[in-house]
């Protein structure tokens, strides 16, 4: 739980990187570049995942160590969101309700070398 409430805490206080040119995942998803990684955003009704790849590589990184929440912003209000990894290089999480286009997702990621970051990222 303590860990949970400083990554909302890193949410609020920290400047998240603004892009409007995203690269395009391997699995179609809008992606960016965050703490040495590939971080490709997929949503689907209220799921985000985040697969995360090789810098400049589609090759996968397995996520065990790795941890990571997203600020979700929309038609619905906010919503923080932990995310916990799932499959070989995912990192998944439920809002409570649907993630429409135009939402801004923020994504706060912790690497499993301890490298850390946040990106932005707008749905569309």
């Amino acid at each position: 739980m303590k860990s949970i409430l400083l990554f909302v805490a890193g949410l609020m206080f920290a400047t998240p990187v603004l892009a409007e040119d995203y690269e395009k995942g391997p699995n179609g998803g809008l992606m960016l570049d965050v703490a040495g990684i590939d971080a490709e955003l997929l949503t689907s009704g209220n799921t985000v995942t985040i697969n995360v790849w090789e810098a400049y590589k589609p090759t996968p990184v397995p996520t065990k160590g790795y941890s990571a929440a997203v600020l979700v912003v929309g038609a619905n209000g906010r919503e923080t969101l932990p995310l916990a990894p799932s499959d070989p290089n995912s990192l998944k999480g439920q809002a409570k309700n649907t993630i429409g286009p135009g939402s801004t997702i923020t994504l706060t990621i912790k690497t499993a070398e301890g490298k850390s970051g946040q990106v932005k990222f707008k749905t569309r």
